[in-house]
């Protein structure tokens, strides 16, 4: 009752739509975005069309999602924890003795039914463009999951400017179309790519009365980081001051701008390089290299444009509800300088380079490391892979039609588990059925309509974990763990309202919330099934070995034929020294 109640008074309060319009519904997702990324997020990099969005919508500057892309990807789309939607980390991440067991499975479980399926038994339309990563065995795929139009790349990432793998334990870049293989035009650039297509789905249905659901899941600014040079261009100068300069930069922005308290203290990652210490032509490299980034970043929001502007052209924008949001923080790993040589053998095989002139350009392999990443997660710490704020908490905009007050911040605890919950409120659609997992997440609709300050009470708690990183959210506290190498493995406190750099631990001088947030945390692991992980593992470390036992046999076989061409060419030299 409370839900029809809100839905009608959201439709009361469309100026532009009749009260029996439904609303459009577009969900907008990036990869590896961090905080302050983009320009309603105090980024120097420029964003227009998002800071229209901003100004039409709230800001959400306390919004949790998982710190790796698949297990963001099946909370958003079902609402249900990743462990029990069947991705509680990325199959390409898990050990062998948690893969298969207790819903550890990689894949979105058939136990759940996306939001898809429930907007299209509303009847939507309902579309997907862009990186899908949830399973691609024939049940997975989109339109088995309640998508009519598909076309979608079923890796963690791939190439942006061809059907190529990024990893050396793909084979290739599956890309399906309708939930058939897919090949590539000659002329491609994912973000202009993914937004031709989630045109052309709505183009080709339009007209007919119905609102539809469009998903856009941007590659960018996932690794290899790549951009066109013009927007590249942009940035040439930018980021000659290093990272430490760009993280200090964006943290008083950040501030001024009112996204963080000004309490807020800024820690540097032991990750982060010093920056003086290299050369010149190492400065040169690394400022190109997040200049690369910020183009790619700007590029995504000039898709984005073209796509709004294609709104605009039908009819549809002013009833169309927009989602902005990234799947996780940035991205700090650097397969170069982590598996060296055999990773340069294997990019030289497929073609990739890393020459400074065309950084981010075809055939280009770009990467930002830990020490880039910790500045697109500013003020915040840790990144990508981690429980800390800088790996859980991203930029979200929630913008269009029917919501007020426009151009506000909302400071209020929100998760990726409630934008199901939210879409189904303002959709009119229904809960999953009896049988199926329910999402757990909270409708945000009551921020959108102004009529509260947040969705969570002091007493209720929100878990995570993944890969052995967890934390316990309860009122304005935060419970977390991060394992080395960036982390050291201990529990600590904050006050992630007035700390969310988390740079004062109160577990010391608040030893009953802390006990009390711990017994929290453990009753969650229980409730969810979350499984320890392997003494020692690391995430990326776990990439790696997977790789390689994806392709034990082709990396065997390519190391025979080294060592017979090593033992010819020995040959060789010893008959010509004996002659």
């Amino acid at each position: 009752m409370l839900r029809r109640n809100l839905c009608c008074l959201l439709l009361i309060l469309m100026p532009s739509v009749s009260e029996a319009a439904t609303p459009n519904i577009v969900l907008i997702l990036a990869d590896d975005l961090g905080f302050t990324d983009i320009q309603p997020f105090a980024s120097e990099i420029s964003t227009p069309s998002l800071a229209v969005l901003a100004e039409n919508g709230v800001r959400f500057t306390n919004h949790h999602v998982a710190a790796s892309c698949a297990p963001t990807r099946a909370m958003l789309l079902t609402g249900v924890d990743s462990h029990l939607n069947g991705v509680p980390n990325i199959p390409e991440a898990m050990p062998p003795n948690q893969l298969g067991r207790n819903g550890y499975d990689g894949v979105l479980s058939h136990q759940v039914q996306t939001v898809a399926t429930l907007l299209r038994d509303r009847g939507y339309h309902t579309y997907v463009s862009g990186k899908w990563h949830l399973g691609k065995d024939p049940s997975r795929l989109p339109n088995q999951r309640g998508f009519e139009r598909s076309v979608i790349l079923a890796e963690s990432g791939a190439d942006n400017w061809s059907q190529r793998p990024y990893l050396p334990m793909y084979r290739t870049a599956n890309w399906y179309k309708d939930d058939q293989p897919h090949q590539l035009p000659e002329e491609f650039y994912s973000s202009e790519y993914i937004v031709d297509q989630a045109i052309e789905q709505i183009d080709s249905q339009h007209g007919d009365g119905q609102a539809f659901f469009s998903y856009l899941a941007f590659q960018a600014v996932h690794i290899p980081v790549q951009a066109p040079a013009e927007y590249r261009a942009m940035y040439e100068t930018q980021y000659q001051q290093g990272w430490s300069a760009l993280r200090q930069q964006r943290y008083r922005a950040a501030v001024a701008a009112g996204l963080v308290s000004s309490s807020t203290t800024l820690l540097e990652m032991d990750s982060t390089a010093d920056w003086d210490a290299l050369t010149e032509g190492e400065q040169r490299d690394w400022a190109r290299r997040m200049a690369v980034y910020a183009g790619m970043v700007q590029a995504m929001d000039h898709h984005i444009g073209r796509f709004v502007e294609y709104l605009k052209s039908i009819g549809e924008y002013d009833n169309t509800v927009f989602v902005f949001m990234s799947d996780n923080g940035p991205e700090p790993a650097d397969p170069v300088g982590q598996f060296g040589l055999p990773f340069v053998l294997w990019m030289k095989a497929m073609g990739y380079n890393t020459d400074y002139e065309t950084l981010g350009e075809p055939d280009s392999y770009v990467v930002i490391g830990p020490s880039f990443a910790s500045a697109a997660a500013s003020p915040l710490s840790y990144y990508k892979y981690y429980a800390g704020e800088g790996g859980l908490r991203v930029p979200m905009i929630i913008a269009g039609a029917g919501v007020e007050p426009r151009g506000q911040l909302s400071s209020a605890l929100t998760h990726v588990t409630d934008i199901v919950p939210t879409l189904l409120e303002l959709s009119g659609a229904s809960m999953p059925g009896a049988q199926y997992r329910q999402p757990t997440g909270k409708s945000l609709l009551p921020l959108l309509l102004g009529q509260d300050d947040r969705v969570r009470q002091e007493h209720e708690t929100l878990g995570y974990e993944l890969g052995g990183n967890a934390a316990l959210f309860k009122g304005d506290y935060k419970l977390v763990k991060n394992l080395p190498p960036a982390g050291d493995g201990h529990w600590h406190l904050y006050n992630i309202v007035d700390d969310p750099g988390e740079s004062r631990d109160l577990a010391a001088s608040l030893p009953e919330r802390f006990a009390e947030m711990q017994a929290d945390y453990e009753d969650y692991a229980q409730r969810n099934g979350v499984l320890p992980v392997p003494d020692g593992y690391e995430q990326l470390r776990q990439v790696s070995r997977n790789s390689i036992m994806a392709r034990k046999a082709e990396w065997m076989s390519a190391l025979l034929v080294l060592f017979v061409l090593i033992y010819i060419g020995v040959r060789r030299r010893r008959k010509r020294a004996g002659a």
